[in-house]
């Protein structure tokens, strides 16, 4: 199977660059059993379009997008319960007052807070840097009206993870990149590789990373600095935002997770139990676990081939992760589809083919 794997993901990646699906890719794929894997990365095409151009390795950095939320916020959510300073069930009036109460930690992870899915905010400002403009944001966002009854229905949330986030910084009286650097990426011997990257913080002189948009906001082609426009003016660093990454990085993460969850290996900022409930804890009216999503019946971007127990994400710049924990399969798909353009939507087709493709010859 190893030797099928490796050439149907490299067929794979050379499909979708001559599709023009992206610029640039690393895939990779992770199968195992009992915490024994045999893992497969590929990566493929140009960081981007023009004279500046780099190929892509399994050493380029991507913009993770929303990937952000599971992968950084919510695990530093559970180690801040994990530590006692937070809980499911605490409201986010307690952390600021008068915003919506009754909507608890739960809720915003959930997506089913009341919050509205998305706002422009960054429209009402110059492409400046201040802390005055991160602070009005995030006043903006705590002064919305909830849009439905909490915990009726299910709407994904960028609004409530920017909340979520904030709060994590200030329960570890630190930034949310220190704080996930420190507790969740240097155990694993992963800090350097999945990061944030603060648009004010130290250049990476050299750091191959792989661009995204010709930002009409920005009047700029975005490289090195983080895709999403609220992010940005929030400084790079967010909830719902902002985590770089090589697809070797992403995907050992993921493989901690699984291993973490069927018992075969520990993550030191958050117990088993923790991380279990997070990913198996579903609310009848959808289909999110606590900011994990899981396979949606008849038309998932995992194809059709994970388990119903399967939880992953999606990432608005072309990423993705899928860990299937009754098959101990992991696959992590990264690409840079905005660039130039957030109108090329070629990814929405090509993902749930790729994982099908993938998972027919893992699951013979």
């Amino acid at each position: 199977m190893e030797i099928q794997l490796n050439k149907k993901l490299s067929d794979l990646v050379r499909q979708g660059l001559v599709d023009e699906v992206f610029c640039g890719i690393s895939a990779g794929v992770s199968v195992g059993h009992k915490g024994q894997r045999f893992r497969s990365l590929i990566s493929g095409g140009k960081t981007r379009f023009d004279g500046e151009a780099r190929e892509v390795t399994t050493a380029t950095l991507f913009d993770l997008a929303s990937l952000t939320k599971p992968l950084a916020t919510v695990l530093c959510t559970l180690s801040l319960i994990d530590q006692g300073k937070l809980d499911w069930l605490d409201t986010v009036d307690t952390f600021f007052s008068g915003a919506w109460p009754g909507v608890r930690l739960e809720d915003l992870l959930h997506h089913c807070s009341g919050l509205p899915a998305y706002r422009p905010y960054y429209r009402q400002f110059p492409p400046v840097l201040s802390l005055a403009a991160k602070n009005r944001l995030l006043d903006m966002i705590l002064a919305e009206h909830l849009e439905y009854a909490t915990g009726t229905t299910s709407v994904y949330s960028d609004l409530g993870f920017i909340v979520l986030g904030r709060i994590v910084e200030r329960c570890a009286a630190m930034s949310l990149d220190q704080f996930f650097q420190q507790e969740i990426a240097e155990p694993l011997g992963i800090a350097d590789t999945l990061c944030f990257l603060p648009i004010n913080g130290a250049r990476r002189e050299g750091a191959d990373i792989a661009a995204t948009e010709n930002c009409p906001w920005r009047q700029a082609v975005i490289q090195g600095e983080v895709h999403d426009e609220n992010c940005w003016l929030m400084g790079g660093v967010a909830g719902h935002a902002g985590l770089f990454g090589t697809v070797e990085a992403v995907l050992s993460l993921c493989e901690l997770l699984l291993d973490v969850w069927k018992g075969y290996a520990a993550h030191p900022a958050f117990s088993r139990a923790l991380l279990y409930h997070a990913l198996s804890h579903k609310q009848a009216h959808s289909g999110w676990c606590l900011g994990f999503d899981t396979p949606s019946p008849g038309g998932s971007s995992s194809g059709r081939y994970f388990s119903p127990a399967s939880v992953g994400h999606l990432g608005f710049s072309g990423t993705s992760f899928w860990i299937d924990p009754e098959k101990e399969v992991v696959v992590v798909l990264l690409t840079n589809r905005v660039h130039p353009t957030r109108e090329n939507v070629k990814i929405r087709t090509y993902r749930p083919w790729f994982h099908d493709q993938l998972m027919e010859i893992i699951c013979r």
